[in-house]
C-alpha cells in the first residue's frame, strides 16, 4: 500500500478486515460515522456484510447474533451508543460471544459536544453493565495504533470469547496522519476455538474456571442454546446458588488468569528517575513531549503508556512504580485512570493527577507545569 494519509477510524476499519471481520453492524454518531462508511464501503468487497442499522441497540444486537452464528463481528459507537449498548454487552458476556466494540470517545456528559474528543467514557467503559464483571479494553495514542490494536481486540475476542473495547477519541479517528500499514506490526489472527473433530460440547463447557469453552455455533451440524438469564454450563436457566457462582468465577477466572497476556504497554525507564509519568491514548503523546523536554533541562523522568487498560496490567504498573517518589498522570477527564494508579501505588509515592475536561487537548507545557517534571 505504501505511505497513506487516513484518520484513525479508516485505519480501525482496516484493521478489523485485516483481522478477518466478516459482519458489522452501526448507527451513525459522530465521531464514529466514518467507521460505519468504511465498513459499508470495504466489507461487503470482501465478501462480509455491512449494515447500518435502525439505532444502536439494533446494531450490537445484530453483532451478536452475526457472532454466535460464527463470524468476525464489529460494531462501533460513541458515547451515548454506549449507554444504549448497555444491555447487550451484558448478554455478550454471559452468552461468552466474541465481538469487538469500538467507542470513539467525545466530550460528554449526555450529548456533551459531539466534536469534541475527551477520555471521559474509561470508567463507564469498566463497569458498562451490570455485574462488574471484568472485560478488556485497550487504547490507541496514533492511526498505526487504532490499526494494529483493532487486530489484537479481535484476537482477544476470539481467544477469550468476550467483548472487546476498543477506546478510541475524536482526536485520533478524526484526524489524517501518514501512515504505511503494511510496515505496522500486527499479531498473527487468532481462531476461536471449536470442539474438536467436529463433536458437539456444551456452550459454556470448561473443567477450570480459567478455561475457555469452545465455541459451538448457531445453524451449524449440532443444536445449541443461547440465553441472556443465569445459566449452567449448558445455557440452561438456572437459580441454584452453586451453579451460578461457579459461572461467575468463571467469567472472571478467564479474564484475570489472561491478564500478563493481555497487557500491552510501553515503558521507557530513567536511571536515577524518581518520577513516572503513566499515560493513554491520545494524551500520551504530549506526555511523551513533557519528558523529554524535562530530560534536555535536566530531570530524571520515566515513562509509561498504557495501550491496555483493562484488564489493569498491574505487574508492568507497579515495576515501573519502583523507586518513584512522584506519579503524574496525565487525563483528558477528571481523573478516572487515576484510581487504579493510586491502588497499585506504594504509600511512599505521591500520585498528581493533570487533568481537565474542557474539550482541548492537554499540552506538553500543562504536564509538565502541573505535574511539576521540571
Amino acid at each position: 500500500m505504501g505511505l497513506e494519509f487516513i484518520e484513525g477510524n479508516e485505519a480501525i476499519a482496516r484493521g478489523a478486515l485485516k483481522a478477518g471481520c466478516t459482519f458489522f453492524a452501526g448507527y451513525p454518531i459522530t465521531p464514529a460515522s466514518t467507521i460505519l462508511q468504511h465498513m459499508i464501503e470495504m466489507l461487503p468487497a470482501q465478501g462480509g456484510i455491512a449494515i447500518q442499522a435502525e439505532d444502536e441497540i439494533a446494531s450490537i444486537g445484530f453483532c451478536i447474533g452475526a457472532s454466535m452464528a460464527g463470524s468476525r463481528a464489529m460494531t462501533a459507537t460513541s458515547g451515548p451508543g454506549i449507554s444504549l449498548y448497555s444491555e447487550n454487552i451484558g448478554l455478550a458476556m454471559i452468552g461468552e460471544t466474541p465481538l469487538v466494540i469500538v467507542n470513539v470517545q467525545r466530550q460528554g456528559p449526555a450529548t456533551g459536544s459531539a466534536t469534541k474528543g475527551a477520555d471521559g467514557d474509561v470508567c463507564f467503559t469498566r463497569w458498562v453493565t451490570s455485574g462488574g464483571l471484568p472485560i478488556i479494553a485497550l487504547c490507541p495514542a496514533t492511526v498505526a495504533e487504532a490499526y494494529a490494536l483493532t487486530i489484537h481486540a479481535f484476537n482477544f475476542a476470539e481467544r477469550y470469547r468476550t467483548p472487546v473495547f476498543l477506546l478510541s477519541n475524536k482526536e485520533i479517528s478524526m484526524t489524517r496522519e501518514a501512515v504505511d500499514l503494511d510496515l505496522v506490526t500486527v499479531p498473527p489472527p487468532v481462531e476461536r476455538r471449536r470442539p474438536e473433530n467436529g463433536a458437539w460440547s456444551l456452550p459454556h463447557q470448561f473443567d477450570r474456571p480459567e478455561e475457555i469453552p469452545p465455541f459451538v455455533e448457531f445453524g451449524g451440524e449440532h443444536v445449541t442454546r443461547f440465553t441472556t438469564s443465569t445459566h449452567d454450563k449448558g445455557a440452561v436457566l438456572t437459580a441454584d446458588p452453586e451453579l451460578t457462582q461457579e459461572m461467575i468465577d468463571h467469567y472472571i477466572a478467564k479474564i484475570e488468569a489472561a491478564a500478563d497476556d493481555i497487557a500491552l504497554f510501553r515503558h521507557d525507564p530513567q536511571d536515577g528517575a524518581e518520577t513516572l509519568v503513566i499515560s493513554y491514548g491520545v494524551t500520551s503523546r504530549a506526555a511523551g513531549l513533557a519528558v523529554r523536554k524535562a530530560r534536555s533541562g535536566g530531570a530524571k523522568v520515566a515513562s509509561l503508556v498504557l495501550q491496555t487498560l483493562y484488564p489493569v496490567p498491574e505487574k508492568a504498573i507497579r515495576a515501573a512504580m519502583r523507586g518513584m517518589r512522584r506519579i503524574v498522570v496525565p487525563e483528558m477527564n477528571m481523573g478516572q485512570y487515576r484510581f487504579e494508579i493510586e491502588r497499585l501505588a506504594p504509600k511512599s509515592a505521591e500520585v498528581i493527577g493533570v487533568n481537565k475536561m474542557d474539550t482541548t487537548l492537554l499540552s506538553p507545557t500543562e504536564i509538565l507545569r502541573e505535574g511539576t517534571l521540571a
